[in-house]
């Protein structure tokens, strides 16, 4: 048996900057956190000889041949399963079981999580050695490549890596600098960041492929607001290491508002309605994490003002959920060998 998981992430800023139709011209950045909520891939032997996935979030089953045979399926993650499995082409009998903490298209990184989980299990499986940085640039090449999302790099090393991290991408790869804050400065941090589930989810392509869209074709106002969120970005980082984390707090805010001006569809009438009332009663900054549309409100609020926000969104119908930063990444929990013995799946 074998047994990984992955951090979900929550980014504060820079985001957008991490497509390559942006940073490939101009650079990007990102300073992120995972948190610990966390996808979890569980593997045992299949007694058949069949690779299966059961998706415990799409309530849906993945059943193929091992010896390659073609198989259609729509549904995106047991499609990014099969792809996986057939990149490390390992043909071995498996199930596969994906769970997460957290529903699936809610802005926190997670399909882009359970490729890294699905890339870290199968390089264990076949015997590779696999840096964080290569399971990350796997993940995002058999998630681009393969399946043809619109994404960029934050949320495979996000996940890959765990912790407090500021991101670089260019044309010649991707620095990874943890954020040099105290563990005093980190405590207080976390305490002032609350994350509330709208209760929406949303298919974050749409957005992505729009922004994408208009960061090739060099659209100013896109490319312009990104530019703008870079910049924030920076400052966000310089704010969460001089332990400003009011500033950030206001940094936030204004890295949202840019944000809105990427795509349609980022924000709706009850995301600001909500967001709004978060900042009447007390918070100073917020955004939708991921794409937008739907997923987690996060905000900065200072500890006073917490019960007023807390109180005044649960009355729109959102709900607040606890976490804490988590610095290992993913992982393997358990890895039971089964070579061998009278059950070896490699024979």
């Amino acid at each position: 048996m074998l047994i990984a998981r992955s951090p979900v992430r929550i980014s504060f800023g820079g985001g957008g900057t991490d497509l390559a139709a942006y940073y490939m011209r101009h650079g990007g950045m990102v300073v992120s956190a995972t948190i610990n909520k966390y996808i979890y891939g569980i593997v045992s032997k299949n007694f058949d000889t069949t690779f299966q996935v059961i998706s415990a979030d799409y309530r849906s089953v993945l059943k193929m041949p091992t010896d390659g045979s073609a198989y259609e399926n729509n549904n995106l993650e047991l499609r990014l399963s099969q792809v996986i499995y057939e990149h490390f082409d390992l043909r071995a009998p498996l199930n596969i079981f994906i769970a997460s903490e957290v529903p699936p298209g809610t802005g926190l990184g997670s399909s882009s999580v359970t490729s890294v989980t699905l890339c870290n299990i199968f390089s264990t499986l076949t015997g590779q050695s696999m840096s964080k940085a290569q399971l990350a640039e796997t993940a995002y090449a058999i998630e681009t490549q393969r399946m043809e999302a619109p994404i960029g790099k934050q949320d495979q090393y996000a996940t890959a890596f765990g912790g407090l991290n500021c991101f670089e991408f260019t044309a010649d790869g991707v620095k990874v600098t943890p954020l040099q804050m105290s563990a005093a400065y980190i405590r207080a941090f976390e305490r002032r960041l609350m994350l509330f589930y709208t209760g929406k989810t949303r298919h974050a392509r749409d957005i992505l492929h729009e922004q994408q869209s208009a960061s090739e074709n060099r659209a100013s106002r896109t490319v312009e607001a990104l530019h703008r969120i870079k910049d924030l970005g920076w400052q966000i980082k310089d704010a969460l290491e001089t332990g400003h984390l009011d500033d950030f707090g206001r940094l936030l805010d204004e890295s949202w508002q840019q944000k809105k001006q990427l795509a349609s569809g980022v924000t709706n009438p009850f995301i600001d309605t909500a967001y709004d009332e978060a900042r009447r009663n007390g918070a100073l900054g917020g955004k939708i994490t991921g794409a937008g549309g739907g997923g987690f409100l996060l905000l900065y609020c200072p500890e006073e003002q917490q019960m007023n926000v807390r109180t005044s969104l649960e009355q729109l119908g959102l709900q607040q959920v606890g976490f804490a930063f988590e610095f290992e990444g993913t992982r393997v929990l358990l890895h039971t060998s089964l070579l061998n013995s009278p059950y070896d799946w490699q024979e």
